[in-house]
């Protein structure tokens, strides 16, 4: 087995592969990238049991054959060469040598049978749509997603197909994000909950992509193809809460505000807030916002007057000032619109401006009860 690959090209593929490799795994196989050739196709593959991800790259050869060669230490030799073109020969003695312009390097490799399969999806449905429109509804989303390991369910990004659009929605209990596209639809109706860790790995790959990604889907397992990628995951069993209960749908106080002006008066004011609650206090009365925080022990406080757009009645609310700037940090619009009802009633957060047609970004944040 033996084949000639660009340096550059092989590492550059192999960086977006080794994403996928947990630092410390429980089968030592798992540590390696599958390198599966077949005459001038070589194709990659790493895995954690959980996701797998392949990529076909274009080599030089006529040869075919299966090794487990070792990530990391093939991933530090890749870094350190110039471009160049590489040749890989494997040898009897369960080595693989590498030649470059200047050297030649020896990595004992595992045996390819040894790499868990991918799975095989059965029956699966299927539904299109561009890289760079998947990316933006994980941004959007994956940072509400929950880290409690008793609630795995709120720990992933929840899909909702349909024919009339596409919904993605993330919560942690505290904060609750819903991102819709009516410009892109699936052939039928079809839910499921997708971890964290594939996500994250999709959306650094497909961040301002043209591609178009194919994504197929069962009761079990998703697979994300584009271009010479496919990613294959395990989702999140079970039943994801009834969000839509949660959203408040009558909201008669209104406010508008430049997004960014908000966001600072946030974060500054935030500083001065009680280090366990980051309790942060908005008082609403005519054009008037006023942003304050209190940390009693420390005799700390803060307190800031801004201008803004309101109807609806004089309010005081609490939030908790990290989820607050968090989403408003999440907005690309130049203002944004919070519509609230009473003060322990959940606020809606939503941008006025700056969304691409089709596109609808609600964002839901709980009030916390504010000391007297």
């Amino acid at each position: 087995m033996k084949f000639i690959v660009s340096s550059t090209y092989l590492l550059k593929q192999l960086q977006v592969l080794g994403g996928v490799i947990n630092n410390s795994n429980t089968l030592p196989i798992l540590d390696n990238f599958l390198f599966d050739l077949k005459q001038n196709s070589l194709t990659v593959s790493a895995s954690d049991l959980e996701t797998t991800m392949s990529s076909v790259l274009e080599v030089d050869s006529d040869s075919e054959g299966t090794i487990a060669v070792p990530a990391k230490l093939l991933l530090e030799t890749l870094k350190t060469f110039p471009e160049q073109p590489l040749t890989f020969t494997v040898g009897d003695n369960h080595t693989v040598e590498i030649n470059s312009n200047h050297g030649k390097y020896a990595l004992a490799y595992a045996d390819g049978n040894e790499f868990p399969k991918a799975v095989e999806l059965s029956e699966p449905s299927s539904t299109t749509l561009m890289g760079d429109i998947l990316a933006t509804a994980i941004t959007k989303t994956i940072f509400a997603a929950g880290n409690d390991d008793l609630r795995p369910v709120m720990s992933g990004v929840f899909f909702q197909f349909s024919p009339e659009e596409l919904t993605f929605v993330a919560t942690d209990a505290h904060k609750l994000v819903k991102y819709q596209r009516a410009d892109v639809s699936a052939s039928e109706v079809a839910e499921f909950i997708m971890p964290k860790k594939p996500l994250t790995l999709l959306k650094g790959i497909l961040a301002g992509s043209e591609a178009e990604v194919t994504i197929d889907y069962n009761e079990s397992n998703a697979k994300f193809s584009f271009e010479n990628t496919e990613l294959v995951c395990r989702l999140i069993d079970g039943k994801y809460p009834n969000y839509e209960a949660v959203i408040p749908k009558e909201n008669p106080n209104k406010l508008s505000i430049a997004r960014n002006q908000f966001l600072s008066s946030v974060r500054r004011v935030s500083i001065f807030s009680n280090k366990t609650t980051h309790q942060i206090r908005l008082k609403i009365a005519g054009a008037e916002l006023n942003i304050s925080a209190e940390d009693l022990d420390y005799s700390n406080k803060a307190e800031e007057r801004l201008t803004c757009a309101y109807q609806g009645d004089d309010m005081q609310i609490g939030f908790n000032s990290r989820f607050l700037s968090e989403m408003l940090n999440n907005l690309g619009s130049e203002e944004v619109s919070l519509e609230m009802s009473l003060p322990n009633r959940a606020g809606i957060l939503t941008p006025v401006d700056g969304l691409d047609e089709g596109e609808k970004v609600t964002m839901l944040v709980m009030p916390v009860m504010l000391n007297a």
